[in-house]
């Protein structure tokens, strides 16, 4: 029996360098698998193309019984990961009949991440004089569970280094903003501070996190603020692509429950206990067409 193919679910961006770096992230871990025979497809659910829908067409999956392994290539799960991927998966059940989905769980947090984000501090810290403060900024959700994980992955990112300290700061629908973390930063003592940007790939919100550090820069001349690189398409990433593979097909998938915002009340946010996923709707794969 052929290996399950692999599917990469990504969000999407209108920026080209962003959709390029995925693609080029897909080859990469299709190279990976490719010994053992496993199709590597990778789509988006909005704003880029390919849409969901057409990357599983590209599998050329015959009738009857077929499983493909799905995993989103996002660092934390918020509703995109929770509601939007799953939704798109099942409006492919709907036209593959057999069609079976075993479906992984987001990247982060994972010690892989966590070296990548000290490389990427390492490349842009002065070469002398005392260690940086970190800021690191995520992309922000309504979704107090993946905001945490941010938080939590700047605090083991701080663990073991010579950073001053590490603080978090979320570029949308999420405080504090950048301009919020790096004064927190200012007030806390830090003179050199890293903006470390907790994103897979180029595009529009991480171009922003450049934007609004340079702003807030040039109002404080006495700091030395500087703006590290994206994770991007690498080898390690590659590589956890393919152990999230794995442990999907091997029933490991551990998603953290317990703090879901459709399963126990929080504060704020109690209506959301059992209430129905509203997914996007892609403009070329709408929610309610499923022929």
């Amino acid at each position: 029996m052929s290996a399950p193919p692999l599917l990469l679910a990504g969000h999407g961006t209108r920026d080209q360098a962003g959709v390029d770096a995925f693609t080029a992230l897909a080859a990469r871990v299709g190279a990976l698998t490719a010994a053992e025979g496993i199709a590597v497809v990778g789509g988006f659910i909005e704003l880029s193309e390919p849409p969901l829908r057409e990357a599983v067409t590209a599998l050329g999956l015959e009738p009857g019984p077929q499983q493909v392994v799905a995993v989103p290539l996002m660092l934390a799960a918020a509703g995109h990961a929770k509601g939007d991927i799953p939704a798109a998966l099942t409006r492919e059940q709907v036209r593959h009949p057999g069609l079976s989905w075993t479906y992984g769980r987001p990247l982060g947090p994972h010690p892989v991440l966590l070296d990548l984000l000290a490389a990427r501090i390492d490349a842009v810290s002065a070469p002398a004089g005392p260690a940086p403060a970190v800021l690191l900024v995520g992309r922000g959700s309504t979704d107090p569970d993946a905001n945490a994980d941010v938080v939590k992955t700047a605090r083991l990112l701080w663990e073991g280094r010579d950073y001053q300290f590490a603080e978090t700061a979320f570029i949308s629908l999420a405080q504090p903003n950048v301009a919020a973390g790096l004064e927190r930063c200012r007030l806390l003592g830090a003179r050199q501070i890293v903006v470390a940007r907790y994103f897979l790939f180029p595009g529009v919100l991480p171009d922003r996190v450049v934007t609004e550090a340079a702003q807030y820069a040039a109002a404080h001349p006495g700091l030395d603020i500087r703006v590290a690189d994206v994770l991007g398409d690498c080898d390690e990433i590659a590589a956890l692509v393919v152990e999230r593979y794995r442990e999907a097909l091997a029933g490991d998938i551990r998603m953290n429950c317990d703090m879901c915002i459709y399963r126990i009340a929080m504060p704020g946010f109690a209506d959301r206990v059992g209430a129905p996923q509203h997914p996007h709707d892609h403009p070329h794969d709408h929610v309610h067409a499923h022929g």
